[in-house]
């Protein structure tokens, strides 16, 4: 099958080239995003491969569906950016990478949350410069104190077995509850206990219509004051403008975001010799007590590896008229 793949950097021409050794599918790269201006680059081809900026929306399906695409294939785990309802409208199937390497996030989230803690990020600065005093960079220990997971499923249970290891106690938040979680020696408990006892909050949920803003002015002006705030997940899952009060009214004691609302049209691109002007994010990276990575926390070669040898194996699964292992259907 010809296949289009959009934001491919690099890394995604090394590893997906590999992994189609064998299944021998054409892989036509583009670094652009795909969206309206861009779709027509996919035409003639029979499958996309999408990555999480990528829009696929109600205008993007019906014009790849007429230019004879007929497989959406996501090289991540999250699909808030595919319109499911006008892909089944127009005929194309959707698939997914469900599960990579959940240790590459998780690890991630406990990197950041070190890192905004002991302040490593400012520590590294200095003595770039020579300056080896240690007034501003005073941290706590992660033993006794309590951490919340707003999110149980694999990657936030890796994430408790971390802070458990560290001698944490963790509460879980989940509509869903997952005996695995519990049989760890976490526990689940309402929002306000969280919000109440919570020292450090990491958000390892999905994006959906009912978690978009989960963490808002409201939910902030509950937590306890000075918590850490940690994101690796979706950027919507934080309003990211009532964070900047709480960050200035000392509410939140510090934010790590691998993340962000309005990422799309800045991550995954160098923009170092450009003036950015997303005035949120620049308001964000002008607090000392802010950490902002960009959306890299699945980024080791495990992951990557599995991500493009599970697309391929789906498109090539598509090819063959076989049931899709890794389908998403409609609501």
């Amino acid at each position: 099958m010809k296949i289009a793949v959009f934001s491919a950097r690099r890394y995604d021409r090394e590893f997906l080239s590999a992994a189609n050794s064998l299944a021998g599918h054409q892989l036509a790269f583009f670094e652009a995003r795909l969206e309206a201006q861009t779709v027509a680059l996919a035409a003639g081809c029979e499958a996309v491969c999408l990555f999480v900026n990528d829009l696929a929306d109600d205008v993007v399906l019906k014009a790849l569906a007429a230019g004879g695409t007929r497989l959406v294939a996501l090289r991540c785990t999250g699909f808030n950016n595919v319109d499911l309802k006008a892909a089944a409208d127009c005929g194309i199937k959707v698939v997914r990478v469900v599960s990579y390497s959940p240790y590459a996030v998780a690890e991630h989230a406990v990197a950041l949350l070190q890192s905004i803690n002991r302040k490593i990020h400012r520590a590294y600065n200095r003595t770039r410069d020579s300056n080896f005093a240690l007034d501003g960079l005073l941290g706590f220990d992660l033993n006794g104190k309590t951490v919340a997971v707003v999110g149980t499923g694999k990657i936030g249970r890796i994430f408790t077995k971390i802070m458990l290891g560290f001698g944490c106690e963790v509460l879980g938040y989940d509509v869903f509850h997952s005996p695995e979680f519990e049989a760890l020696g976490a526990r689940y408990a309402a929002a306000a206990e969280i919000g109440e006892r919570a020292d450090i909050i990491s958000l390892h949920c999905p994006l959906t219509p009912e978690t978009k803003h989960i963490v808002n002015a409201h939910t902030l002006s509950r937590v306890k004051r000075g918590a850490l705030l940690i994101n690796t997940s979706r950027g919507a899952l934080v309003d990211t403008e009532a964070v900047i009060e709480a960050l200035k009214s000392g509410q939140l004691g510090g934010l790590a975001l691998d993340v962000y609302e309005q990422e799309a049209d800045l991550f995954y691109r160098d923009l170092s010799n450009t003036v950015v002007d997303d005035d949120v994010l620049q308001r964000l990276l002008s607090f000392p007590n802010v950490i902002v990575t960009g959306h890299q926390a699945f980024f080791t070669r495990e992951a990557i590896s599995t991500i493009c040898e599970t697309t391929i194996a789906s498109v090539s699964e598509f090819a063959a008229g076989l049931a899709l292992s890794n389908e998403i259907l409609a609501p």
